[in-house]
């Protein structure tokens, strides 16, 4: 396996500020783009993934403030143990953000739909945050923490072929709101529903830029990046969002409830 092209600027690690986060699915893409983005202001991150190889790569090239734990999300027993782990190593958890997920089966019909696909979905990206929400609630709590849900617009206007991907977001998302109630006042709990993400990493995304004809393809012409997803995700966390729960933020340059699929 080749190593991961990191390039998040967030190499020169700046002085913790003592809060630590815990981001699943933090091997690539949007969850490494978060990780990199919360450790650049000074957080300690935890990477959480089911690719133990990866993410051990990954947690050592960003660095003294990246520290890694492997997890299946939809395994009790691992998400159990993980967060013990991390209380543990830092004694404390300040923010949950649950980006783990499965985007497949995509584009298979209903009536190809294996019930044993459509389960181990629904157990990534609906069980996984309900699990870690409650193993890390009581730590959250002691910190007036927060949680983010990663989303997906997929949860108001799903594509051809996409039932389970679309039916866990949207659980997910109707989660967010009744964990808003159940835990608020301490824990803040926000959604972020991105659109179409280029989630490659930036040195990716610069040798090869995406084509006009993917950009006119969007209302505003702008695509989104993993950069986009982590700074929202960035504010919800600080202080001049203490305010905001329950809410769900769109990232998808004006595309949701505009696409039309022939």
């Amino acid at each position: 396996m080749t190593e991961p092209t990191l390039d998040w600027q967030a190499g020169d690690i700046l002085a913790s500020n003592g809060k630590v986060a815990l981001v699943t699915g933090a091997a690539r893409g949007i969850g490494l783009g978060i990780a990199a983005w919360l450790i650049a202001e000074g957080w300690r991150v935890v990477l959480a993934d089911v690719d133990r190889e990866r993410g051990s790569r990954v947690a050592k090239a960003l660095g003294g403030n990246a520290w890694f734990v492997a997890m299946d999300v939809a395994q009790e027993s691992q998400v159990m143990v993980g967060v013990a782990e991390v209380l543990g190593q830092f004694g404390r958890l300040d923010a949950l953000i649950n980006n783990a997920a499965i985007a497949e089966p995509h584009g298979t019909p209903l009536e190809s739909l294996d019930l044993a696909r459509w389960q181990r979905t629904l157990a990534v990206n609906l069980t996984g945050p309900m699990l870690l929400a409650k193993y890390c609630a009581p730590y959250l709590r002691a910190h007036c923490g927060s949680i983010v849900n990663i989303c997906s617009t997929r949860a108001h206007q799903s594509e051809p072929h996409s039932e389970a991907y679309a039916a866990s977001k949207g659980g997910l998302l109707a989660l967010t709101h009744a964990l808003a109630l159940s835990l608020g006042p301490d824990i803040r709990v926000n959604a972020v529903s991105p659109g179409w993400i280029d989630s490659r990493d930036p040195r990716e995304r610069r040798a090869e830029p995406l084509s006009e004809a993917d950009h006119v393809q969007h209302p505003a012409g702008r695509v989104g990046t993993v950069e986009d997803v982590a700074a929202l995700v960035g504010w919800l966390l600080s202080g001049c969002a203490g305010f905001v729960t329950g809410q769900e933020f769109v990232v998808d340059g004006g595309m949701t409830r505009k696409m039309i699929y022939v």
